[in-house]
Parts: structure tokens; sequence; C-alpha cells
């Protein structure tokens, strides 16, 4: 589990990647904000949660499998860290925040481009108002 990264997945980093290519400027894993998000868009009030499905228990998803060995420590984690992404999402919210989540697995070939495509969206109509 050591070598599990925190931050600057490939997931993170590919929509990074896009963001900027696209034009967006934002800072990244700010300490200051609930949750530490991943992509902070301080022009939008915007945050962007890359997510990864296993470890946030991303719902009817082919990569969030609750592992058949150590369940009692497993189940109550992976809750756990279900029920700390609703708070964050929640205060950020309260604070006027628009929380973007992206699943790793919205990342993968078929899906990603109509997903960044869909976040650049959002963004520019956020960018008209």
């Amino acid at each position: 589990m050591s070598k599990i990264r925190k931050t600057n997945t490939k997931p993170e980093m590919l929509v990074r990647k896009f963001l900027f290519n696209n034009g967006f400027r934002f800072h990244i894993h700010d300490k200051k904000l609930h949750g530490n998000p991943d992509i902070v868009l301080p022009k939008y009030k915007t945050i962007v949660f890359v997510n990864g499905c296993f470890w946030h228990a991303h719902k009817n998803c082919k990569y969030n499998e609750t592992p058949k060995t150590n369940t009692n420590y497993w189940i109550p984690k992976l809750q756990g860290n279900v029920e700390r992404d609703k708070k964050n999402y929640k205060y950020l919210r309260k604070e006027g925040w628009r929380v973007f989540i992206i699943w790793e697995c919205d990342l993968e070939k078929p899906r990603q481009l109509r997903t960044l495509n869909r976040l650049q969206l959002n963004l520019i109509k956020l960018e008209d108002n």
C-alpha cells in the first residue's frame, strides 16, 4: 500500500493536462480547503476531485470491489472515505464552491474525451456568466 499515490495520479495528471492545454489555470492540492481538492480553479470558484473508484467506493463500478480478505478493516475504511467525501463536498458547496467529481473509470479511453469535454463546457458556461 505504500506504493499507492495520494496525489499526482495518472487520472489526475490527465485532467490537469487537459485543463492547462485548454487555457484553464488552477491550483493543486490546496490544503486550506476541506478535502484537499485535487484541482482548484479560483476564477470559476470551482473544485475538481479526481476520485479513484476503489478508494472512494464508486457505486456500480467494476473497479469498486470490496476485498475478500480482511473485510473487518476494508469495509469501515471505504465507508469512512465515502462519508468524509460527502461532508467535504457539502461544506465546500455551502462555502460557495462548485464541486465536480471525476471518477477514474470515466477517464478510460472510450469515455475520456466526453468526460473532459463536459468539464470544459461547464467551465465555459461559468465564464460566460
